[in-house]
């Protein structure tokens, strides 16, 4: 187990605070855990409590010995309720505060109304933009433990080669390959930050029910096992001559990679084989033109562009009627940070430290979805690859 450097943890506090200074926030209040682990180093139940100016508090409710041994935090204490932080922040000669940032777009609203009570003449902004441009620009640290989280991907893709076979279910494929992460280090769990937004480790479809459309913001979707989850693996077995899907976000120690390789079992069809071809096309135009300064939409609309000049509009990112608006998305330690690669985003730009994934696939109902995905970052030196495993169209002899 990596613990966050105590450095990291707070240059990312005093970049939040010159973000709230600049918007004449008085105080940042965390609690989402995704959040929490950005900036405190752990996931311990708690309120961060950060200060336009000064240390940053973590009034910690369950487990305060941990998350003083897994923080570098300066001050972290235990609280019983909410209605303890005003009596904490005299303490520290905290004047109370006037305008409060939350993370309004995931706070529940009975979480928002007990705040109000504890400060009732206060004024209550959605944060959530500050947070996400803070994490939005990664360190060497992260960049660091998202190549480790590639290197898993490779073992992934490796243990794919040998294990797909005609005859076996997606849903078993699936489970292999999840327990290959396991024993590689994954946690187990893939965070998103959008409300009802859940996620597996993989989506892993054959042939027709990779078409298959489902409820989530992906691409993909997948009959899955029932209607409870409606999407992912199924019970579907693969036959000859199909082609097989495997996009995988692996994660070391909170950090994620994302990647996507095909697999033809036997011999897959023409329109396939075309297409795959023509989405390494449009990432390479996505590489000519993600430059510093390029606007996320701007990029977008290029590669959108050429896909439907290829003659993909119906298919791309999607069957028609389901297709998403995007090609692209961040990643961190959830896997829909900022940038979002995608439609309307023209007054936002590349910058360097930003990682993000990016996948552009076609879907075929009653055939099968075919497409490439890598997670990229932006450096000193230009747009870099951190997903390694070969492109090739591997073909499983049957």
């Amino acid at each position: 187990m990596r613990l966050t450097p105590a450095t990291e943890l707070e240059y990312r506090c005093k970049k939040l605070q010159d973000y709230m200074a600049a918007d004449g926030v008085d105080a940042v209040i965390i609690i989402q855990n995704a959040d929490l682990f950005y900036f405190t180093g752990t996931v311990q139940s708690g309120n961060l409590y950060v200060p336009a100016h000064g240390q940053p508090i973590f009034m910690v409710r369950k487990d305060v010995g941990r998350a003083r041994m897994e923080s570098g935090l300066k001050e972290v204490l235990p609280f019983g309720s909410m209605k303890e932080i005003p009596g904490i922040l005299s303490q520290y000669n905290y004047p109370e505060p006037k305008r409060i940032g939350l993370e309004l777009d995931v706070l529940p609203v009975n979480f928002h109304e007990r705040y109000k009570k504890v400060f009732p003449n206060a004024e209550y902004l959605d944060v959530t933009h500050l947070i996400r441009k803070v994490r939005m620009i990664k360190s060497h640290y992260e960049i660091h433990l998202m190549k480790d989280a590639a290197d898993q991907n490779d073992l992934v893709y490796q243990r794919a080669k040998e294990i797909i076979r005609v005859g076996a279910t997606d849903l078993e494929i699936a489970a292999e390959l999840e327990y290959t992460a396991r024993k590689a280090g994954h946690q187990g769990l893939v965070r998103m930050r959008g409300f009802n937004s859940e996620l597996f480790y993989a989506q892993i479809f054959s042939g027709v029910d990779s078409a298959v459309p489902a409820y989530a913001d992906t691409p993909l979707g997948g009959l899955g096992l029932n209607s409870s989850f409606g999407q992912g693996a199924g019970l579907k077995r693969i036959e000859p001559d199909e082609a097989v899907l495997v996009d995988f976000v692996s994660c070391v120690d909170g950090y994620l990679s994302d990647q996507t390789r095909v697999f033809a079992v036997g011999k897959i069809s023409d329109r396939l084989l075309r297409g795959y071809e023509d989405m390494l096309k449009v990432q390479c135009k996505m590489k000519e033109i993600a430059v510093e300064g390029a606007t996320w939409g701007f990029i977008y609309e290029q590669c959108l562009a050429l896909a439907s000049e290829m003659g993909y509009a119906d298919s791309f990112m999607g069957i028609r009627g389901s297709q998403v608006s995007f090609i692209g998305h961040g990643l961190g330690i959830e896997i829909d940070e900022y940038p979002f690669i995608a439609k309307g985003f023209n007054e936002m730009a590349l910058e360097v430290g930003m990682a993000f994934a990016f996948e552009p696939k076609l879907v075929f109902p009653g055939e099968g979805a075919i497409g490439i995905e890598n997670t990229f970052y932006l450096s000193n030196e230009g747009l870099k690859q951190l997903t390694h495993s070969s492109e090739e169209l591997i073909c499983i002899h049957v």
